[in-house]
């Protein structure tokens, strides 16, 4: 039933938008073993002793009614250099309720899908919302998952509200999108904060004047609504899903909401359903420090434009742009703040980090290119389909009941500088985003799932998006949920690992679980 409410991987450019420690286990007494052999299936932890939840069937389609589509070239052409494949796509509209809180139940949204791969059984997808359209995700995903899974099922992604081709929003001038990335990152004090609340505050007027009833109803609750109507069109009884980073929390709340009709459900980190809005940018900040110190160690090792010291060369960075900013041939701004939004987001996938490093280095002599290349799809529409920060900042906003005013962003600058001295104020400042923005009059639900079946949650160790002890507390929360960790960096462990993927293939095409606290090697 609605909800009353008020009113931001893959090749480089796609991976801006997105943004440790070892490996976790759970279990106070059980130690799980690790696996030595990266290609050999998982050596599971000893039971728990709890009795075992019934892993839901797969399933057939039965009166699916989902109008599909030939769009394998408009595909192939989105992918770009990644487009080196014969599989073809199929893609669909899907019609749900707008559901506004001004008008319960009623208006219309219309949320694009798409299809890939032959399998028989459909695999829904649903990407973090700052990262790329839930369908391109799907279409790269269903390249790199193995056959077993491929052979099984068809996966079909899913732009969330407000994204990619699902009646995308753009509200927000360009201009004022690059004065909020480009802020400037080492400001610390309350009345230089209190001037990104204000560019925040005619992003968010700019809104709600375009947007009207349509603002408040792009939200995570609602987002869960349109998967169950997806579900309804596939013509299953259950939803199998995979959810990706942010992504994950929709799949959660559509098993709170809908409980019987959740299937087999794969979560790739979650956000830490235990935390408000400040201990998750406070994670987030500690998690990218980490990462990066990973990034700069392997940076220093490959010989990177970066030099032998690249935290120091970063920091100079910030500073030499801090006073001259530079400006690519298409207009974006490349000055310190936007340098830490590609960095930041850019630390999630580590194939990337020789590019991020090269583009870093060039920055620094520079040229403005590589970096802007890295914002563009941030700041950016092109054609038909527009920035990815709008609907990114609209979701997020609703999301969160967090509003703090400049005085306490500044306090918890001092606070997270010194374990955080790179990324503790840049996460402490996203805290203003939402400040000028409607409240939510009713939170996200916890994480309960009751009714649900049981769903495998992969932790990847070092994980600048979705910090791991986060993921820990979400399969903590969900009855009968096997966590997986991947002793690794980047954001997701999907398909980076044989071991993860024996455990993928295992679960998801053989309804058997993994045991929880299972550690997979790098």
């Amino acid at each position: 039933m609605p909800r009353g409410r008020a009113a931001f991987s893959t090749t480089a450019v796609a991976l801006v938008v997105a943004a440790v420690g070892a490996a976790c286990t759970v279990g106070p007494s059980n130690r799980p073993a690790v696996v030595h052999d990266g290609d050999a299936p998982p050596v599971i932890a000893p039971p728990s002793g709890a009795a075992p939840v019934a892993v839901r069937p797969l399933g057939a389609p039965e009166g699916a009614r989902m109008s599909w589509s030939d769009c394998t070239s408009q595909t192939r052409f989105r992918l770009g250099d990644a487009a080196g494949t014969s599989m073809r796509f199929e893609c669909a509209r899907v019609t749900n309720n707008l559901d506004s809180p001004s008008r319960p139940g009623r208006g219309t949204t219309r949320i694009a899908v798409l299809k890939a791969g032959t399998g028989p059984v459909p695999l829904v997808v649903v990407n973090d919302i700052n990262g790329e359209p839930g369908t391109l995700f799907a279409a790269r995903l269903a390249q790199k998952l193995g056959p077993e899974v491929m052979g099984t099922f068809s996966l079909v992604g899913v732009d969330r509200r407000g994204t990619g081709e699902s009646e995308h929003l753009q509200c927000v001038p360009e201009a004022i999108r690059q004065r909020m990335i480009g802020f400037d990152p080492t400001a610390k004090d309350g009345t230089k904060i209190n001037e990104l609340l204000e560019i925040a505050r005619e992003a968010s007027q700019e809104c709600m004047l375009d947007l009207d009833e349509q603002l408040p109803a792009n939200d995570t609750w609602r987002g869960a609504s349109d998967l169950n109507k997806v579900r309804e069109l596939l013509g299953m009884q259950h939803l199998h899903a995979i959810g990706s980073g942010e992504g994950s929390r929709v799949l959660t709340v559509f098993a709170e909401r809908f409980g019987d009709k959740a299937g087999r459900i794969v979560l790739d980190g979650s956000p830490d359903p235990t935390a408000d809005g400040i201990g998750l940018a406070q994670a987030k900040a500690a998690a990218a420090e980490a990462t990066f110190a990973e990034f700069a160690a392997d940076c220093a090792k490959r010989g990177c434009a970066l030099g032998a010291d690249p935290r120091k060369a970063v920091t100079d960075l910030l500073a030499k742009l801090n006073e001259k900013s530079l400006t690519s041939s298409d207009g974006i701004a490349v000055n310190g703040g936007s340098v830490m939004f590609a960095l930041v987001s850019a630390l999630g996938d580590r194939s990337a980090w020789p590019a991020l490093g090269d583009a870093l280095g060039k920055a620094a002599a520079g040229d403005p290119a590589p970096v802007a290349a890295l914002l563009a799809p941030v700041i950016k529409n092109k054609g038909s389909v527009s920035s990815r920060f709008d609907g990114t900042l609209i979701t997020s906003c609703n999301d969160t009941t967090v509003r703090i005013p400049p005085d306490r962003a500044a306090q918890l600058i001092k606070e997270w500088s010194g374990r955080s001295p790179l990324f503790g104020p840049v996460f402490s400042q996203r805290l203003m985003w939402c400040g000028p923005w409607p409240v939510p009059s009713q939170p996200l639900p916890p994480v309960r799932a009751a009714g649900a079946g049981p769903m495998v949650v992969l932790n990847t160790a070092a994980d600048p998006v979705t910090p791991p002890e986060g993921t820990k507390r979400t399969a903590e929360q969900l009855p009968g949920a096997a966590l997986v960790t991947w002793q690794s960096s980047g954001h997701g462990a999907l398909t980076g690992s044989g071991c993860v993927g024996t455990a993928l293939k295992d679960y998801l095409v053989d309804g058997k679980m993994p045991a929880n606290a299972t550690v997979c090697p790098p």
